[in-house]
């Protein structure tokens, strides 16, 4: 059986057409119709004889523009193989654009096959490789519908994660969350059929610096006795995003044998009606000490990462950081691409910027305004959750957060979206990864 032909996807900058290495009858071609190298600009090439040879693609600008421009060709690409040629640039990344711009999410679908990528030449292919594979972890997660997803069945996909990566794992569930002081996870949790759980998963050695994630794991809510409004409810199957993700950046720091004592700790929960739901005014107890009045059960996130967050807090790790699908607020304000970003550690902060930019990964940093902490006060408890005020929702949440974080050197938290409303470069539309090539490549440097 003869060998599937290997096309080549020629990239080029705007204006660049002269310096891509066509043949004067593909060039003819490619300005007959108008091709520049403006971005997103697919154009397949015929040969003399009128077959397709291959195909030109514009990256635009040759600054600024997108470092995985390569993945929109993979997404309007047939299936084939494809080798790399032209203005790649960095080589990993123009080979990681393509990869994470060929995803697909079949499970419930059958749809068109992805393209195929032969690594080009002076690629990092276990760089590439891992990045693919933590990114189509979170994005598999996150698109999966909350009944093949509930809180037993995203306890077995973690369990099933820790086996592959060889990570030590165990589970709190139910009511043995109340008996071991994690009294939120279990108020969030307890209405729904399928109990609350806290999973725990380590790797590395105990010597290394201790790195601890923490993800928000709301397989489904509802808003609970709060209830969102039908079109408001649309999308929380992606409310267990930041745990996604967590665990999309724990497979790249596992992979790459950064030296580092990880922990992974992932509150899993529904937040549902019945009779047995938290309810408004309800005053909840923390592993913490801190008493929490509930103002609002629609923002249960804070409430199961306060618990998780002082678990963690209590090994005074040197890095302890949460991904969550937090508050609208961040998408008011930051819109649905840039996750706020909050930090205790100035220097840290501005290399997850940085990394961010360069990985095509941004963040944007917000503050910890120290006043506004008194948006949260309670005249009866020790703060309330959702506050007495519209504004500055997503600061008002960090404020919340960071009252259980106490110990550790230093501490990130990541309001993210975890969805993509209309594709991007290397971002399809649905489930999307956001924040862990910024956090991996910051980690990696400083623990290789």
């Amino acid at each position: 059986m003869p060998q599937a032909k290997t096309l080549p996807l020629i990239l080029v900058e705007e204006g660049g057409l002269g310096a891509a290495g066509l043949d004067s009858h593909q060039r003819k071609w490619a300005a007959a119709n108008g091709f520049t190298g403006k971005l997103g600009k697919l154009l397949p090439l015929p040969d003399a004889a009128g077959n397709l040879s291959g195909y030109v693609f514009g990256l635009g600008a040759k600054t600024g523009g997108p470092v995985l421009a390569t993945g929109i060709a993979a997404a309007m690409l047939d299936p084939g193989k494809y080798r790399l040629e032209g203005a790649l640039g960095d080589p990993t990344y123009a080979a990681l654009g393509f990869r994470l711009g060929s995803y697909r999410f079949d499970r419930y679908k059958s749809g068109r096959a992805a393209p195929d990528l032969v690594l080009p030449k002076g690629a990092d292919a276990a760089e590439v490789g891992r990045l693919t594979d933590a990114a189509f972890l979170a994005r598999d997660l996150i698109n999966t519908p909350p009944n093949d997803l509930g809180p037993e069945a995203f306890e077995r996909e973690i369990r099933a994660f820790a086996q592959r990566h060889r990570m030590k794992v165990k589970a709190i569930v139910g009511d043995d969350l109340l008996k071991q002081n994690f009294p939120m996870i279990h108020a969030v949790g307890r209405a729904s059929a399928q109990a609350p759980r806290l999973l725990d998963l380590m790797w590395g050695r105990a010597s290394d610096p201790k790195i601890t994630l923490v993800g928000k794991g709301v397989c489904f809510d509802t808003g609970g006795l709060d209830i969102k409004p039908a079109p408001g409810m649309l999308l929380m199957k992606k409310d267990m995003g930041g745990a996604a993700n967590v665990l999309g950046l724990a497979l790249a720091i596992v992979d790459a044998g950064l030296k580092v004592r990880l922990r992974v700790l992932i509150a899993v929960v529904e937040n549902a009606i019945a009779g047995a739901a938290f309810r408004p005014g309800d005053i909840l107890p923390s592993r913490s000490g801190q008493t929490v009045e509930i103002g609002n059960t629609d923002a249960e996130g804070r409430l199961i990462l306060g618990d998780a967050l002082t678990l963690g807090d209590e090994e005074a790790p040197e890095l302890m950081l949460d991904m969550a699908t937090l508050t609208g607020a961040a998408r008011t304000a930051l819109g649905p691409d840039l996750p706020p970003l909050f930090s205790t550690d100035d220097a840290l902060a501005d290399a997850l910027l940085h990394e961010g930019l360069a990985s095509d990964d941004p963040l944007w940093r917000m503050p910890l305004w120290a006043p506004y902490d008194k948006m949260m006060e309670s005249k009866i408890a020790d703060v309330n959750n959702a506050g007495s005020t519209p504004f500055a929702g997503s600061i008002t949440a960090a404020m919340f957060l960071k009252r259980f974080v106490r110990n550790a050197k230093a501490w990130v938290h990541l309001d993210i979206f975890g969805w993509a409303p209309e594709a991007r470069p290397g971002r399809p539309f649905g489930g999307t990864d956001q924040g862990i090539r910024s956090v991996y490549r910051v980690l990696k440097q400083r623990y290789s």
